[in-house]
């Protein structure tokens, strides 16, 4: 496959960015997209030209760290993670666009790359467990509702690549702090702090400058886990209780 390929270059934060077109021959459909990237950056070093830099670890979709758009899309054209994207995808002669997630949380740090680090900052926030509990209990000791557990293990397919954010149209990071409330609060041992986690997971996504939610569903189509809409509806649910309950 012949393509040409529009990659946003941005040397640094507090520069500008803009599109790039390089052509990339020899493609083949097997290769993941990251390994298109790479034979880009290898035909980039060869020219003495700096390779692009973007964001990568596992390559096998558990991650989400290689999260870009591509051609407007987040992840791209299929419901997978970038690394797990093949160029069968794609056709040959085709122009393919690829920029970094685009929100006021996500600043960019150089070309493809962003920092992600206020996901960390609103899982710090409340995701945790303070109430003392002793030494491990036995498996299954405590009982946990079949609607609970599936609802928990839902939510914590949540890989934290940032898609939803990238997808929304206003940036928002509701899906992902729901995922993480409603995984959270739904087991037995989220209940101490369920309440003033909540609280503090959404007023730290909102010092962290993400949009707010007027409910597209963009983010649960970009989601490569399938995060559900319902998520954000249990979200809400949890911060009305909370916020009601701080007020008596």
């Amino acid at each position: 496959m012949k393509l040409t390929v529009r990659v946003w270059r941005q040397s640094g934060p507090d520069t500008e960015g803009h599109l790039v077109d390089y052509p990339v021959d020899g493609i083949s459909t097997d290769m993941s997209f990251l390994e298109m990237l790479d034979t880009l950056n290898q035909q980039l070093i060869e020219a003495g030209e700096q390779p692009v830099a973007f964001d990568h670890d596992c390559r096998e979709g558990i991650c989400g760290s290689c999260g870009v758009v591509i051609n407007g899309q987040a992840h791209g054209p299929e419901t997978t993670t970038t690394c797990q994207l093949h160029m069968r995808a794609f056709s040959d002669g085709d122009v393919i666009d690829v920029e970094p997630w685009r929100a006021k949380g996500f600043p960019v740090i150089k070309d493809l790359v962003v920092d992600r680090s206020a996901f960390d900052r609103i899982i710090q926030a409340g995701g945790y467990i303070t109430a003392p509990t002793g030494a491990a209990p036995d498996a299954h000791a405590t009982p946990v509702p079949k609607p609970d557990a599936d609802l928990a293990f839902d939510n914590a397919t949540c890989i934290g690549c940032g898609a939803c954010v990238a997808a929304c149209p206003n940036g928002s990071a509701m899906l992902f702090t729901a995922a993480k409330v409603s995984h959270l609060n739904s087991l037995p041992q989220g209940q101490p702090e369920r309440a003033q986690r909540v609280l503090d997971m959404v007023d730290t996504m909102d010092a962290e400058g993400f949009g707010g939610c007027t409910n597209s569903g963009e983010c649960t189509l970009a989601c490569p886990k399938g995060i559900p809409l319902t998520s954000i509806t249990t979200l809400n649910r949890e911060f009305l209780k909370a916020a009601r309950s701080t007020r008596k």
